[in-house]
């Protein structure tokens, strides 16, 4: 899980890419964008120990 959510967010990412090289911007790259960006979203942030460190 770890590793498979980065590598589905960056697949789905380079593919949006790829066809909008192709293709030009339409909504199939703008989903493929936006779910990339969701899955990037959903790693949890780090705690911080100290709040002084900040």
């Amino acid at each position: 899980m770890a590793v498979a959510v980065p590598l589905a967010a960056a697949g789905a990412r380079k593919l949006s890419d790829t066809l909008e090289k192709r293709r030009g911007a339409n909504r199939a790259t703008r989903l493929l964008r936006q779910g990339a960006d969701t899955l990037s979203g959903l790693r949890p942030k780090k705690k911080r120990r100290f709040a002084f460190s900040r």
